[in-house]
């Protein structure tokens, strides 16, 4: 399986920002080293990351895009690429749309694990984006239609195992941060990129001034919930290193902002310690908070302006049924026994 880490073949991945996600029990640290890549391949994942460097994108989407990319380029210099044609896909625009579409099938039929619908499309518009940059053009490949299934949230026991284990966390900064996507449908860069004069808390009220994706800004207001998390951290954080003169609310033990990945792996850490059985991430939980707005019957224009979506239609996918509730709907089917 190869990383999500984006970092050129050859060199050192980053050291981590995330020091204090382990539980009292031990947990194991996500990811692996990146696939090294053979030289010709390496190049050209270079330049595409230097032309990444000035184009006006969030830094998680550029992440993606360059992971993507290089599991592409990963799966081309495999023996197992299996190419059924001539012609080389980094140079050819017939050959580069005959080996996308070779590898579209990879992702859905053969890789382990089997990618769902969402990545592959999500590595699609990766590899345009790579193919433009090159100067060969977007390929001519389909997409697949997206599930009428609404996102993955918790469902109520699994909300209350989450909340319980980060109320059970050992570490102030982490329980605030976790509880962010939940009762304020932050996503992960939302959190990390948040300063501290954007927590605006008077006695009774408050709200988060949130600069989301396209430089959007926005106004989340503080839910009570999060008030006491957020008091005890902005209590503690002046005892951390750098904390006078780095103005990141999320800060890391080198007094640096902690990064996305750092953040990523507190919320693996807890959702181990919770034992559900998938992954948590920062996603899930605004799944869960947007899911629970919307079927508590809240007006979609609000929803969408508290959870920064620019487009309604977005929003409609969460009033599509889970894949719980297509099981429960089984329950009124008669049964003779």
């Amino acid at each position: 399986m190869t990383s999500e880490n984006p970092v050129p073949a050859g060199s050192q991945p980053p050291e981590t920002t995330s020091e204090n996600t382990q539980a009292p029990s031990t947990t194991k640290r996500r990811g692996a080293p990146p696939t090294a890549l053979p030289d010709d391949y390496a190049d050209f994942l270079t330049a595409y990351t230097a032309a990444l460097t000035d184009v006006p994108l969030a830094a998680d989407t550029k992440r993606t895009y360059i992971s993507r990319v290089r599991m592409y380029l990963a799966w081309l210099a495999s023996p197992t690429a299996g190419r059924r044609s001539k012609g080389d896909p980094l140079t050819n625009p017939k050959a580069r749309d005959w080996a996308v579409r070779d590898y579209r099938l990879h992702l859905l039929r053969d890789a382990q694990p089997k990618r769902s619908v969402r990545y592959s499309n999500n590595a699609l518009a990766a590899l345009d984006d790579f193919h433009i940059r090159l100067g060969l053009g977007k390929g001519d490949i389909s997409r697949d239609d997206l599930p009428k299934t609404a996102p993955k949230a918790l469902d109520g026991n699994a909300q209350v195992r989450w909340l319980r284990a980060i109320e059970n966390w050992p570490h102030t900064r982490d329980r605030l941060l976790a509880l962010l996507p939940f009762y304020a449908g932050l996503r992960i860069g939302d959190a990390v990129a948040l300063d501290v004069p954007d927590v605006r808390m008077s006695a009774r009220k408050g709200v988060l001034v949130v600069y989301g994706k396209g430089g959007k800004i926005r106004e989340v207001p503080i839910h009570p919930q999060l008030r006491e998390p957020l008091t005890g951290w902005l209590d503690e954080r002046p005892t951390w290193s750098n904390a006078a003169t780095e103005k990141a609310l999320f800060l890391n033990r080198r007094g640096g902002r902690l990064t996305a990945r750092g953040a990523s792996d507190v919320f693996t850490a807890i959702g181990q310690a919770a034992g559900l059985d998938d992954d948590i991430t920062a996603h899930i939980g605004r799944h869960t908070f947007v899911t629970q707005l919307i079927r508590g019957g809240e007006d979609l224009v609000t929803v969408a302006e508290i959870a920064g979506y620019s487009r309604l239609e977005t929003l409609r996918i969460y009033s599509q049924p889970t894949d719980d509730d297509k099981h429960n709907a089984l329950r009124h089917l008669t049964v003779d026994r």
